[in-house]
């Protein structure tokens, strides 16, 4: 397929604020194509202007749900190169998306380069501020006209640009989070390993009563025991003990992250004892009485790394750090987004560079 272009020749002004807050703003330009199963897949893909969809009140994706997406980011490196950060391992998980949605798959390599396109287009939109990037966000919906439960022949898959500040208003302060028992997230062999809309329309109870009380983000638990740490709501979640950092497994229930990944490699590579392994909450609370617990942080694209100001559970509070970031989150933090804006070189092969 040749992508077609279907823009307006003038230059737009780019004229971002100061304080840029997360999601708010959008590039002119979106890439759109469309899936008709009638017709042998994939077809008209073109770059547009930045507008309004047309579908059918009927469209299943507003009654039925198939509609997943993804997050990552590019960045404008100090010497100019404009780069985005492992995006191969965000397609590939759209795919597993798409598949456990019985969705069609994408051409990985087909839709790398129309990002790729739109962001070249785009690119007097990357913001250069330390903690500033263009959010890219890929999103596929079903679009049938039909009601009745099925998987739809017709689908539309698109990619937006959004330039975006610091995910969390604290910026990189640590921020506090509530763990739930009251509400799960999702379970083994469900779609939590997938980044699917209804994920987080059903999250939303849970993060509203966690604001009420002060607190940024739920620490979800396992569904079947409700006694192990799963995720946050938008991050990966990682504890330092004394002798180990460990994450939770990937069983099905929590989302294979991609800045997970590269946490886990980056601290292997660094000599700590990581370990996938479940982690009871009260494993948490216990070595913190006791002194083992060192901290606490979130790894997701939107926030790179969070650390975790305050962690709470029923009637207990541990308090973690206050103004300052973790010690083990602040290095991981700088040597991310160090790599990322091209401050040290990219040892991992993580970065697209976007020509």
């Amino acid at each position: 397929m040749n992508i077609t272009y279907e823009i307006k020749d003038e230059k737009r002004k780019v004229e971002l604020p100061e304080n840029l807050v997360f999601g708010r703003i959008f590039t002119p330009h979106i890439f759109e194509m469309d899936y008709d199963e009638a017709l042998g897949g994939w077809h008209s893909p073109r770059i547009k202007e930045f507008e309004n969809l047309s579908l059918s009140p009927a469209a299943m994706v507003l009654h039925y749900g198939q509609a997943i997406f993804e997050g990552l980011k590019a960045y404008k490196q100090e010497d100019g190169k404009v780069v985005i950060f492992r995006p191969r391992k965000n397609l590939e998980r759209m795919n597993n998306s798409a598949t456990r949605l019985c969705m069609p798959n994408i051409d990985e390599d087909f839709v790398l380069n129309a990002m790729k396109e739109l962001v070249k287009l785009d690119k007097d939109w990357i913001p250069t501020k330390q903690g500033h990037a263009l959010y890219i966000r890929p999103l596929m919906i079903a679009t049938d006209p039909v009601l009745g439960v099925r998987p739809a022949d017709n689908y539309k898959f698109l990619i937006m640009l959004s330039p975006v500040g610091p995910y969390y208003p604290e910026g990189f302060k640590p921020v506090p989070i509530m763990a739930t028992d009251k509400y799960v997230r999702s379970v083994r062999k469900g779609v939590g390993d997938c980044k699917v809309a209804g994920n987080y329309a059903g999250s939303l109870a849970a993060q509203k009563e966690a604001i009420a009380e002060g607190y940024t983000q739920v620490l979800w638990l396992d569904a079947i025991e409700q006694k192990y740490i799963e995720e946050v709501g938008t991050m990966n979640i990682f504890v330092r003990f004394k002798d180990e950092v460990a994450t939770p497994p990937l069983q099905g229930s929590i989302l294979p992250g991609i800045t997970r990944l590269s946490v886990i490699q980056i601290l292997k590579d660094w000599g700590y004892n990581i370990k996938e392994r479940l982690i009871p909450i009260q494993e948490v609370i216990d070595r913190y009485n006791d002194g083992s617990l060192l901290e606490v942080f979130g790894a997701g694209t939107a926030a790179v790394i969070s650390s975790v100001s305050k962690l709470k559970y029923h009637d207990t509070v541990l308090k973690l750090t206050e103004e300052e970031p973790g010690e083990l989150g602040a290095k991981l933090f700088k040597e991310i987004t160090d790599i990322q804006y091209g401050r040290i070189s990219d040892r991992y092969n993580w970065l697209e560079t976007v020509d």
